[in-house]
């Protein structure tokens, strides 16, 4: 990442677009000065991170970094307000990097079009003041958490499902990690994506607010943040409730014995932001046999028999498919004797989780002829054919 160079003066342009910022002694031209200075690592530009990125360019925090290998699609749009309909198909972080400079052409927009791994993840956020995760799966949260505390860096944490939210920062020294509140990731599969169950567009909105806020704050050194507090956000009865988080003296990563020295040290399944990374082996996490759209486009042009169970609901069904026998996972276990117990029995979804529960399900009732398809309906779009809704 280039150097930027030291930050000067607020100009006159400056002094009247943050004239509203300067009035309140709490933040002062002192103050907008450090924003200037700050920067803030975006892990995500969806959901979340279009809220927080859009408030963090618009107070003027000098430097933001994005990162997400992801292309804008359809289905983002009810929520992800950085992009419109005329970003489709284009890649989210150079749509991103158009509209935060368009809002402020005053700061500077570093993106990274690519997975946050344990490989690059020191190297994109060593220069940053903030890592501000807006990621929407265990595996990268952790990786986000883990990367700030080794790096010595607040974690502004934020996360939806369906009609609710939480946010947090988690600062080593101060008080706890992410760790310390969740110390083992749930097992693959048993969390639904918001892909999967849906969310409320707004939500979103709210909680990436909230972050940018957070992060803010930080930047100044005013207020009271939410270290060692859980703010959680229900939208359906309109409540906020807070706990109190303790540091956890035991925690792997930021305890009085830490286990986790490097990134190296932990094992980051299926590592992705807000879809599913490309498969590299056919075994996938927790065990479960999975095969690639690609083997399965294979077997189909060459006529390899086998069975396609969609466990997606009926409308999603309607809404686009790719044929076999459409069996949602709540009637799984009602229906397992309709799926074959010999042969090759493929099992999909929209993008891999809830086929990747049914497997399991289907295993331990003893079924050893099933395999979950990678990425289900979404990959198959990506990869197969794009003319195939996501859906």
């Amino acid at each position: 990442m280039t150097a930027l160079p030291e930050t000067p003066a607020l100009t006159s342009p400056e002094l009247t677009r943050y004239s509203r910022h300067i009035m309140l002694p709490e933040i002062g031209e002192t103050g907008q000065r450090r924003l200037k200075e700050g920067s803030v690592l975006l892990i995500g530009a969806g959901g979340l991170g279009s809220p927080a990125a859009l408030y963090l360019a618009a107070a003027g925090v000098g430097h933001i970094g994005l990162v997400d290998p992801d292309n804008v699609d359809e289905s983002n749009l009810q929520r992800q307000v950085l992009y419109g309909t005329s970003d489709r198909g284009e890649p989210k972080t150079e749509r991103a990097r158009r509209r935060l400079l368009d809002l402020n052409p005053n700061i500077h927009i570093s993106t990274w079009r690519e997975w946050f791994t344990p490989e690059n993840a020191p190297d994109i956020a060593r220069d940053f003041d903030i890592i501000l995760d807006g990621a929407d799966n265990f595996s990268a949260r952790y990786l986000s958490n883990d990367t700030a505390v080794l790096l010595d860096k607040p974690n502004v944490h934020g996360s939806i499902y369906r009609f609710e939210g939480q946010v947090s920062v988690f600062k080593k020294g101060d008080g706890p990690c992410y760790r310390c509140m969740f110390p083992d990731p749930p097992e693959a599969g048993t969390v639904p994506s918001c892909g999967e169950i849906g969310v409320l567009g707004v939500l979103p909105g709210i909680v990436g607010t909230l972050q940018a806020t957070e992060a803010i704050k930080l930047l100044l050194g005013i207020g009271e943040t939410l270290i060692g507090r859980l703010l959680m956000y229900d939208a359906l009865s309109m409540r906020f409730r807070e706990l109190r988080v303790p540091r956890d003296p035991a925690c792997p990563i930021c305890g009085d014995h830490p286990q986790i020295s490097d990134l190296s040290d932990y094992d980051y399944p299926n590592l992705c932001l807000t879809g599913t990374a490309p498969i590299q082996n056919r075994e996938g996490s927790m065990g479960i046999p999975e095969i690639s759209v690609e083997e399965l486009a294979r077997m189909r042009d060459e006529g390899v028999p086998h069975t396609l169970i969609d466990v997606r609901e009926p409308m999603e069904y309607e809404g686009a498919n790719i044929g076999g026998t459409l069996i949602p996972l709540g009637q799984l276990s009602a229906r397992i004797d309709e799926i074959p117990a010999e042969g090759d029995v493929i099992v999909h979804c929209r993008s891999g989780g809830r086929s990747g529960r049914a497997v399991a399900m289907l295993m331990a009732a003893g079924r050893a002829n099933v395999r979950n398809l990678a990425g289900g309906i979404h990959a198959w779009s990506d990869r197969i054919d794009p003319s195939l809704p996501k859906v």
